[in-house]
């Protein structure tokens, strides 16, 4: 079953229990999967679907801290809860240890050996820990590693 049909299955199940908040949860994702299918005129494979559902968690996040500094804790909690929902749709996430393995690794295997390859090295990592990470947590660990080189 592909990631786009356990969604769909989710929002089912969600209107039979009839647990709104996951529902428009679940609505959102949906909606933003057909927006960029629409735009792009193509079907979204799983791998797109993760980087829609990491960017919606980022976007999440972004909007906590901003509603945390204007004490609006009425709506850090919504997306709190809008969080809890888009987690269970990705992979578990990437610790820093396997993340640093991850860099060294790839670093070895393309012979990297100055910021010059930073972008080769990212383009890999990007492949390979596709929804697992935070590309900017991963960004500054391939910029430390390469400087240390």
């Amino acid at each position: 079953m592909s990631l786009k049909d356990q969604i769909t299955e989710d929002m089912k199940s969600a209107m039979k229990a009839g647990d709104k908040d996951r529902l428009k949860t679940v609505r959102l994702i949906l909606a933003a999967i057909k927006q960029i299918e629409v735009d792009t005129r193509e079907a979204l494979d799983n791998a797109a679907i993760l980087t829609v559902l990491s960017k919606m968690v980022k976007q999440r996040h972004d909007s906590i801290e901003q509603f945390d500094k204007g004490g609006r804790k009425d709506l850090s909690a919504i997306e709190q809860a809008e969080i809890v929902v888009l987690e269970n749709y990705l992979p578990e996430q990437l610790s820093a240890e396997e993340l640093a393995a991850m860099v060294d690794e790839v670093i070895t295997a393309t012979n990297a050996t100055s910021m010059r390859d930073m972008g080769e090295v990212m383009g890999l990592i990007k492949a390979k820990a596709a929804g697992r990470a935070d590309m900017g947590a991963v960004s500054a660990t391939v910029k430390e590693r390469l400087n240390a080189l």
